[in-house]
């Protein structure tokens, strides 16, 4: 079963539930999926079909507008909108795979710096291109970004 294919079933189920939140949330997904069919069925030069590869980056993009809002809700005390968008990224986050946690980020990082024999700032491209390359859907880009920099800036 495609992840569009789970998306579409889940969002029946919670039609038939009536459960708003959620109905709201699949809307939006599905939106956006169609959106991003149309997108690519008009590029001139390579039409393609959407597949699980292109949903998972909207389903990541959709997230980190979301944890954008939540700190600007958090900031100006709007605790109401902000468990709005903490129940979208709940619904949104569980069809992609698990994120690694902060620690076993840095361990990577860390092991992928080694291993590339990374020792400066300037290496950072190398170092990321590796880490994309291996673990393109574990790991959270913005902390590696920046625990990538903290380590090559010890160095």
């Amino acid at each position: 079963m495609s992840l569009r294919e789970k998306i579409e079933t889940d969002y029946k189920t919670a039609l038939k539930a009536k459960d708003k939140n959620k109905i709201s949330t699949y809307r939006l997904i599905l939106s956006g999926i169609k959106d991003l069919d149309i997108s690519n069925r008009s590029q001139v030069d390579k039409k393609k079909e959407t597949d699980d590869g292109d949903v998972k980056k909207l389903l990541k993009k959709m997230i980190k507008q979301r944890i954008e809002s939540i700190e600007m809700y958090k900031k100006n005390n709007r605790n109401d909108l902000q468990e709005v968008e903490e129940k979208e990224v709940e619904v949104i986050s569980q069809y992609l795979p698990q994120q690694l946690s902060d620690e076993d980020t840095r361990k990577l990082c860390s092991e992928i710096i080694n291993s590339t024999g990374a020792s400066s700032i300037k290496d950072m491209g190398k170092v990321m291109g590796e880490l994309k390359k291996n673990n393109a859907d574990s790991v959270d880009f913005s902390k590696a970004g920046a625990i990538i920099k903290e380590l090559l800036n010890q160095k």
